[in-house]
């Protein structure tokens, strides 16, 4: 069974930093491609980020790219979201998942299984 732990959320003021971590079991995690997606207050599930398997290739949402870093340890399986200049708009709680990777922008097409991380921005 794959299992996803998201920790590191928290709150923070506009202009502020967190470190996301996920970590994972039940599958081959050096060969899977991951996501990290969030769901805003009383919004739906929005894509933020993707990373390949060797985490040589990493893609961003618009929104988030310059601000948010995606990383993995393999050794660890262990993924990671760096945010920095946190803005309101990023307030939601963050999950991980696996995914395919073309299909990992499409929220429709990854599962979550897992109970997230809160992210606060506030002022």
């Amino acid at each position: 069974e794959e299992t996803f732990l998201e920790s590191g959320g928290g709150s923070a003021q506009p202009g502020g930093s967190l470190t996301l971590s996920c970590v994972t079991s039940g599958f081959a995690f050096d060969r899977t491609s991951m996501v990290w997606v969030r769901q805003a207050p009383g919004q739906g599930l929005e894509y933020v980020s993707k990373i390949n398997s060797a985490g040589l290739t990493t893609r961003y949402q618009d929104s988030v790219a310059g601000r948010f870093t995606i990383a993995r340890d393999n050794a660890k399986n262990t993924l990671y979201l760096q945010l920095n200049n946190l803005k309101i708009e990023d307030t939601g709680l963050y999950y991980c998942s696996s995914c395919l990777w073309t299909e990992c922008s499409k929220v429709e097409r990854v599962a979550v299984r897992s109970q997230g991380t809160q992210v606060t921005v506030s002022s």
